[in-house]
């Protein structure tokens, strides 16, 4: 398992993780930001009343109203990054991280406007008479070129191909897998819920949901959206207000450290600027989706004639998902102080690496080098060797504890819930014996940091519970949208051919059972390589329809809102 998971981890630092890819992304938006003059901020008011039903017509054709696309859409946004990709982004980069997914929402609202609109605009029907839609279809019907011969070079048909191949394998990186893991691990965490349990038990609700399609999923995740949502809120303000005092300080710190980076305290030992603004917007496209391609599919299905007032519909959600959403999330981290706190933690293996050497980080020259060493710039030696554990105690010397980017303290090692006596090999910082466990003190990230957050308000305790609940209707939501993206992919590939839906649909059941108890590290690694994968050709998508998506803005402004 650390063999794949330093395979997906090489490969992520050439694709999501590279700064070409960071600056692609932002660059998207920033371009059509500029080019269409502001969309998200001139359509904002026009985009709510649109959801409203204000400019509904009967004859309209599609299967959900604009309400139904936005929340599902929406159930496919809001989730596991609101909550774990939040946490998991301010563990690596600190408090500007949140600034940069915040800069990335509001791109990002331009991103999803025009992805949507174009999305809308190029849709298709299958032999069911169920909307098709999304990168494949644009693509495929946009991007074509025909020769002064007559002849038509088919360049959208290769690039929308792609596109749902990443779509199908992003449904499981982005949609299925990440959610559930996420869930198990809150509710063991919390409730003491076997992880194989939940996975079963929750396998089956997704199952019964995505047989009934798009229609019964719009059913669900109308009711789920908004109510999810709430409860969430009430608990995040909740730690706010207990710890008022340290708002103030925690909003100023995502902004002053955007230019310095994120100092060393606590067990935090810093992070860069190049760093913190790389994990902000990863995350940030992970938490709103914007420019990934996943939405186009849930808004392709609303029932109107004009392709821009679904369009405008898109504007909203990066807005409510992660400007709403991930801030208050990233304020209860920052204001709680949990993120810079070692706290009793169960170490995944692939978290874990043993330094060779001693370094203690109250010294300023071992404090230096392990900033570099986590922030990639000089990578520290791992440790090859035998560690000696009696009684659960590592008795050996001449190495250092590195878990969760942090030094671990007070580390004991089990086997079968027992303490562990015996010996663990380690070749270069990794551990090379599966069935024992590491517990001790250190940084926490993803959801269980969130729920620690949480623990620290009026509410006490039972504030973890609101994560557990949160998590749960966010996540699930998110893979019952996901299981939609997927198979409208699998439609397009294979001609809406019924086998290879029940295929599909199969293996999403199969992977979101097995996801609840594989370890975590590997399942954000596989997630960081799927999205990456499917953002890069609808990005050049997009960019290669600049000029459509003006004309049919231009018109829709002339017909619509000028009249």
């Amino acid at each position: 398992m650390q063999n794949f998971h330093d395979i997906l981890t090489q490969i992520d630092a050439v694709l999501g993780s590279s700064q070409w890819f960071v600056y692609l992304l932002l660059g998207t938006g920033l371009f059509f930001t500029f080019y269409l003059g502001f969309p998200q901020f001139r359509f904002f008011k026009h985009a709510i009343d649109v959801v409203r039903g204000k400019f509904d017509q009967k004859d309209d054709h599609g299967d959900t109203s604009h309400f139904q696309a936005l929340t599902t859409a929406l159930s496919g946004t809001v989730g596991t990054g609101n909550i774990a990709g939040v946490a998991l982004a301010i563990h690596l980069g600190g408090p500007a991280a949140l600034f940069w997914m915040l800069v990335t929402a509001l791109l990002g609202m331009c991103t999803k406007f025009v992805e949507v609109t174009l999305s809308h605009k190029y849709r298709d029907f299958d032999k069911d008479g169920r909307v098709v839609g999304g990168g494949m279809l644009f693509m495929k019907k946009g991007l074509n070129i025909t020769l002064k011969n007559g002849k038509t070079i088919k360049t959208g048909h290769w690039l929308g191909g792609m596109f749902a191949v990443a779509t199908i394998f992003s449904s499981f990186g982005t949609g299925s897998l990440p959610q559930i893991n996420s869930i198990a691990n809150s509710m063991y965490a919390t409730l003491g819920v076997n992880k194989v349990v939940t996975g079963a038990v929750l396998s089956l609700l997704l199952a019964l949901v995505i047989i009934g399609g798009i229609k019964r999923i719009a059913k669900v995740t109308e009711r789920l959206v908004p109510s999810m949502t709430l409860i969430y809120v009430i608990g995040a303000l909740a730690v706010l207000i207990f710890n008022y005092d340290q708002i103030i300080p925690s909003f100023l710190s995502i902004f002053t450290e955007i230019f310095s980076g994120s100092a060393a305290t606590g067990g935090f030992l810093g992070a860069s600027v190049i760093f913190a603004f790389n994990r902000g917007v990863n995350r940030g496209l992970f938490s709103n989706e914007a420019g990934q391609g996943s939405a186009p599919i849930a808004h392709a299905a609303a029932r109107t004639k004009e392709p821009v007032s679904e369009g405008v519909v898109a504007i909203l959600e990066p807005f409510i998902d992660t400007i709403i959403i991930c801030t208050l999330t990233g304020l209860v981290l920052l204001s709680s102080g949990v993120w810079k706190e070692k706290l009793p933690n169960e170490f995944h293996q692939t978290d874990i690496t043993i330094l060779d050497g001693v370094y203690d980080e109250n010294n300023m020259t071992d404090r230096i080098a392990l900033y570099k060493h986590i922030n990639r710039k000089e990578r520290l030696a791992g440790f090859s060797g035998t560690l000696e554990v009696i009684n659960g105690t590592i008795v050996s010397d001449g190495f250092t504890f590195l878990s969760t980017h942090s030094l671990a303290e007070e580390v004991k090692v089990t086997k079968n819930s027992e303490l562990y006596t015996g010996t663990v090999k380690v070749v270069k910082g990794n551990i090379k014996k599966d069935n024992v466990v590491f517990t001790g003190k250190s940084l926490m990230h993803s959801a269980p940091l969130t729920a620690e957050a949480f623990k620290r308000s009026f509410l006490g305790d039972w504030g973890q519970y609101i994560v557990a609940l949160g998590l749960l209707l966010f996540a699930f939501s998110t893979a019952i949208s996901w299981s939609y993206y997927g198979d409208r992919a699998v439609s397009y590939l294979f001609g809406g051919s019924h086998i290879a839906l029940h295929i599909y649909r199969a293996v999403y059941v199969a992977g979101f059972f097995v996801a609840a108890f594989t370890d975590t590290t590997i399942v954000w690694a596989f997630s960081a390589v799927t999205i990456a994968l499917m953002t890069l050709p609808n990005l050049i998508g997009l960019l290669l329809m600049h000029r459509d998506v003006k004309r049919t803005v231009k018109d829709y402004e002339e017909r619509v809102l000028k009249s």
